[in-house]
């Protein structure tokens, strides 16, 4: 079953308990996201191009959507200087979509009580054509020539100022979906905020991310993070350890299977200190994925992203 087969399963299960293929180039966004709760098994009437069509929530996932795969529109990409992106402004919570915490996959995640101060940086993803017009977790109609983005963690509804950390382009997303529910993607951004940020058509890329907090004029926000000369770095975490023991008995195994460079890096953690080992840095996206991958292979736990 599909990532969106089980979230839907969740769907309908909350809904007892309480009475959420094309030939076109694909984006590479990974594992796809989505996670709410439907106030009914029929969602009602999609927007989006062509007749009128219903997002039915209890149709299985061969058959809810039109297309097979996701793609990206024909043509070339909208004139992003006639789109505006949102203004962050106090919106209530929306009705669905923000149970906290909810598991996907085996993972447990917390919403947060707010995106103030929220700060991450990570690798960027985004969806398309497949999925316009249908219900968000929101229950909003996702709309690909809209500045949004889906987030594991960040309420809905609220807004992220998104910056590209290898060209410096930044743009506004108002956050009204779950996911990407790919453990190595920090958020999955509409069509037109992936081609505004310049990460459309590779179909990912590094970004930070920094919650808005709507009562802040955009004017007083902290400016985009520095671009530096060069790519920033993508490594991989295997673990933070306060024993150093441990932590170079971690390191020794990846360097026997051939991972290099793998480092080892003191670091103060709430007054502790802690060893993290990390191997990198890797070249793209790509890299970052295979090499996960070889080390779960390995009986370690599944490495976490960062980008420096």
């Amino acid at each position: 079953m599909s990532i969106r087969g089980i979230v839907l399963a969740m769907v309908l299960a909350a809904l007892l308990l309480t009475g959420c293929s094309s030939n076109k180039p694909r984006p590479a966004h990974g594992v796809s996201h989505t996670y709410g709760q439907a106030p009914s098994a029929s969602s009602g009437a999609a927007g989006g191009a062509g007749a009128p069509f219903n997002d039915d929530l209890s149709k299985s996932q061969d058959s809810r959507y039109r297309d097979g795969s996701d793609s990206v529109p024909d043509g070339p990409p909208p004139d992003i200087s006639k789109l505006v992106e949102p203004v962050p402004k106090t919106e209530p919570r929306s009705l669905y979509g923000n149970k906290t915490p909810y598991t996907v996959l085996g993972q447990t995640y917390r919403v947060l009580p707010s995106a103030r101060g929220y700060d991450e940086r990570g690798i960027a993803s985004f969806y398309g054509n497949k999925f316009h017009g249908y219900k968000t977790s929101s229950l909003e109609n996702y709309d690909m020539y809209a500045f949004t983005a889906a987030s594991k963690t960040l309420p809905l509804p609220s807004y992220a100022q998104v910056t590209n950390l290898q060209n410096g382009k930044t743009v506004i997303v108002r956050i009204n979906d779950r996911g990407p529910f790919h453990q190595d993607r920090v958020i999955d951004l509409s069509y037109v905020a992936a081609v505004k940020l310049g990460i459309w058509p590779k179909g990912t890329g590094l970004v930070e991310v920094r919650g808005i907090d709507p009562g802040q004029p955009l004017q007083e926000l902290p400016p985009p993070p520095a671009v530096t000369t060069g790519n920033p770095g993508i490594y991989l975490q295997v673990g933070a350890f306060s024993d150093a023991d441990n932590a170079e008995r971690v390191a020794q195994r990846l360097r026997q299977a051939n991972f290099a460079p793998v480092q080892v890096i003191e670091a103060q953690v709430n007054g502790r200190s802690v060893r993290r080992v990390r191997v990198g840095p890797l070249a793209d996206v790509d890299s970052a994925d295979q090499v996960t991958a070889r080390i779960e292979d390995m009986g370690l736990p599944r490495p976490q992203v960062a980008v420096d």
